[in-house]
């Protein structure tokens, strides 16, 4: 399966592609802060593109355990300037990490190409609607609650079965309003809504999500699921555990890798290919 975004090509299966986080945001849990203003977002993205970034995911609204919703007119005061200004200089893909439908208009028609929706699409009963009209690729990722609920919610009988359970749901709610197949792309969202433990068991068993036939985007990086192992509060302290996280994800079928520190990962994925893909 090919995606053409622009003048790139994602053959899935191929290699491994890297998404790199831009946050512009004061309460991310790991960056948050850093890259809140216009000038400093736009020399980590470069940073990002010198170093074989693959998509850009450009975001507004924090989603860590805990975090505060902010207003649409904030967020898109924070993403628009900075999609605008990027997609002057560069054709990389642009993702927007966004759970509301008008921003993800909005974000598109500023040169922005896919939707990134941690809420799988149900945050906004008009998100899918708009994405079909837009005809955008969409990642549809699992999550219980809100950021601010989400760590309450994490009762499972096997929690592989009932992520898989509700993708698939999302995924043929997605096509029945009339979004290609094509243009899904999943999330089983590590440390959303997931304990450690959960977390853990989710890369286990990664490969069963294979059975859903499409693209896979995973996001292990920094993320608290690392702390009770490697005993660091420190989020930028995780960089190696992360590397490990995102080697075990490509063995397991992983197709993107979303990640803050790309110049380290990028050389993970190219060892991990050559590996695991014979590339």
């Amino acid at each position: 399966m090919t995606l053409k975004i622009r003048d790139r090509n994602f053959n899935w299966g191929e290699r491994t592609y890297l998404m790199g986080i831009l946050n512009l945001t004061p309460d991310s849990f790991s960056d948050g802060g850093e890259f809140n203003n216009l000038e400093s977002a736009l020399v980590q993205a470069r940073n990002m593109l010198d170093h074989g970034v693959d998509i850009i995911d450009i975001g507004g609204e924090s989603t860590r355990p805990n975090a505060e919703k902010i207003s649409t007119e904030e967020e898109l005061n924070r993403v628009i300037p900075i999609i605008q200004k990027l997609r002057q200089e560069t054709s990389i893909p642009i993702s927007i990490d966004t759970t509301k439908a008008i921003v993800a208009q909005k974000a598109i028609a500023a040169g922005a190409d896919i939707v990134n929706d941690i809420s799988g699409a149900t945050f906004d009963e008009k998100m899918l609607e708009i994405v079909a009209q837009l005809n955008v690729p969409i990642i549809l990722m699992h999550i219980r609650g809100t950021p601010k609920t989400m760590q309450t919610l994490t009762e499972y009988q096997d929690v592989v079965a009932e992520v898989t359970q509700f993708l698939t749901t999302q995924i043929a709610k997605a096509t029945a309003h009339g979004i290609a197949r094509s243009n899904i792309i999943i999330d089983p969202g590590i440390g959303f809504a997931k304990t450690a433990a959960q977390s853990l068991e989710l890369l286990q068993r990664l490969s069963e999500f294979q059975a859903l036939n499409l693209p896979m985007l995973i996001g292990v990086s920094r993320k608290s699921f690392m702390r009770p192992i490697l005993q660091k509060d420190n989020a930028k302290e995780r960089v190696w555990g992360t590397a490990a996280a995102c080697y075990s994800a490509i063995a397991n079928g992983a197709d993107i890798l979303r990640v803050h520190d790309v110049p380290e990962m990028y050389d993970v994925c190219r060892v991990a290919d050559a590996i695991e893909r014979n590339l």
